[in-house]
């Protein structure tokens, strides 16, 4: 079991009442942990979530399998049967959660302004830094040297990992959770030239709202309005990396994957997946529509209307293969042209032939 798994048992029919799936085998099984399907031993549970693991399934060692009921039969061990295999998994996984050890109440080396108001059940380790006007909800856990800025709201349950940065004015709903390393709030980026083309800078006079049950990953940047705020909606999955303009709109529930950069302004639905690399950026606001999925590495230069999967970029090749395609590319608005031309000629020729007969 890895050192991050809590030390906990159950029986199989304990888990099953948990994720409400059925058991098909010994419900007296006891799970002490999780494992993969290739490498889990007795006492873990795993899944097969992908048909393409089910090669891994007549070899597995873990002492239950969650999976779908058309898989039963394939198992050589205890099965608890879901119809969804990997939200199952995700609800099973909770129960062996090990999160970061913060000793109760206020480090004596954090350091908390005199007009923040902080709840006698948060937890607040050493170096943190809580500004002035902050309102710190209970059960909220500021992890070591996080700064929180001026007039900032953490709600009931918020977590902030070791090294993340709140500048002032932001508000983060119950339950959210900030990675190590990400800054939130920091000046978005916009400038106007002079007369002589020197750059002055904006001001950034809003802030951030971030909703509930929201999880932001480490060294990710969100940055402040420039009058209204930038703002993340209920349920949002930010992961590691990812860059957010000022006076974005990100809707509730939406899942933005490693090294995304969104430019300011844009609008997002919800339940949209931004998968990793993509890049959203061009002429004017963009807004993306609810139910939309786009694939890594695309990038998005225009609204989206419709709900649906978009993809651009190329697929790798051969390097040699990458190299003559490249310049063929080049030449591609000249060899449309050219088809163009000969498919006009073409449909002359036709035309013309019946009369010939």
């Amino acid at each position: 079991m890895s050192s991050l798994q809590a030390t906990r048992s159950l029986s199989l029919g304990e888990l099953a009442g948990r994720v409400g799936g059925a058991v098909v085998g010994d419900a007296g099984a006891t799970i002490s942990g999780l494992g993969a399907l290739r490498t889990a031993k007795p006492g873990q549970i795993t899944h097969l979530s992908n048909p393409a693991y089910r090669r891994c399934l007549a070899v597995t060692q873990a002492s239950a399998v969650i999976l779908r009921r058309q898989d039963v039969s394939l198992c050589p061990t205890n099965a608890l049967v879901v119809a969804d295999p990997y939200l199952a998994f995700a609800q099973a996984s909770r129960l062996w959660e090990c999160s970061p050890a913060l000793n109760e109440g206020i480090h004596p080396d954090a350091w908390l302004d005199p007009a923040a108001e902080v709840n006698a059940g948060a937890r607040i380790g050493p170096g943190a830094v809580v500004g002035a006007g902050t309102v710190v909800g209970a059960d909220v856990r500021i992890h070591a040297n996080a700064v929180i800025g001026a007039r900032c709201r953490l709600d009931r349950g918020v977590r902030i990992m070791a090294n993340a940065v709140l500048y002032d004015d932001v508000r983060v709903g119950a339950g959210s959770i900030i990675h190590a390393g990400a800054v939130i709030g920091a000046d978005g980026f916009g400038y106007a030239r002079d007369g002589e083309g020197a750059l002055v800078a904006i001001a950034q006079l809003g802030g951030v709202r971030i909703g509930r049950d929201v999880s932001i990953g480490a060294a990710t940047s969100i940055d402040r309005g420039t009058i209204e705020d930038t703002v993340i909606e209920d349920g949002v999955k930010i992961d590691n990396q990812v860059q957010i303009g000022h006076n974005c709109r990100i809707g509730r529930n939406t899942v933005i994957c490693g090294c995304v950069g969104i430019v300011g302004s844009t609008e997002i639905g919800a339940g949209c997946v931004l998968a990793g690399m993509v890049g959203v950026g061009g002429d004017g606001p963009i807004r993306i529509c609810a139910g939309v999925t786009v694939s890594g590495c695309t990038h998005v230069s225009g609204s989206i209307h419709r709900p649906g999967v978009y993809s651009g970029g190329v697929i790798h090749n051969s390097s040699t293969a990458w190299k003559r395609n490249a310049l063929r590319f080049q030449r591609l608005d000249e060899l449309a042209r050219r088809v163009g031309r000969l498919e006009k000629r073409l449909n002359e020729q036709e035309a013309i032939a019946p009369s010939r007969k």
